[in-house]
């Protein structure tokens, strides 16, 4: 009985997820405005070419917020259940500060953090 309820959620799920693009495709609005297609560059039209280099530092520095705003994040549900968990939660805690701390260091030794 159960094997059966689970392939019955697989098809309902599976014929969910094939309608709702074709529902979508068919109600939704339609506009075929030439200006609807330009790229948006704060509403004044590109000059010359648009496809340029940056610097990939800007990249790198990007990825590392990202990297230590996540780890703040998570900082504080440990915080949260520290007394309850124990040391346990600390030693996890400290390996991944140590993680990052290890991040941080290859990317300082690789000039990641320079903003040129």
């Amino acid at each position: 009985m159960n094997n059966e309820w689970l392939i019955l959620f697989f098809i309902v799920g599976v014929i969910f997820v094939g309608l709702i693009p074709i529902f979508s495709l068919i109600v939704s609005p339609k506009s075929f405005n030439p200006q609807k297609f330009d790229p948006y560059e704060c509403g004044i039209p590109t000059e010359g070419v648009t496809w340029l280099q940056f610097n990939i530092g800007y990249y790198m520095f990007a990825i590392l917020f990202l990297v230590f705003d996540v780890e703040t994040v998570l900082v504080f549900p440990w915080a949260v259940v520290m007394k309850e968990v124990g040391m346990t939660a600390f030693i996890e805690i400290v390996i991944f500060f140590l993680i990052l701390g290890l991040g941080l260091l290859y990317a300082w030794k690789k000039h990641a953090l320079i903003w040129e």
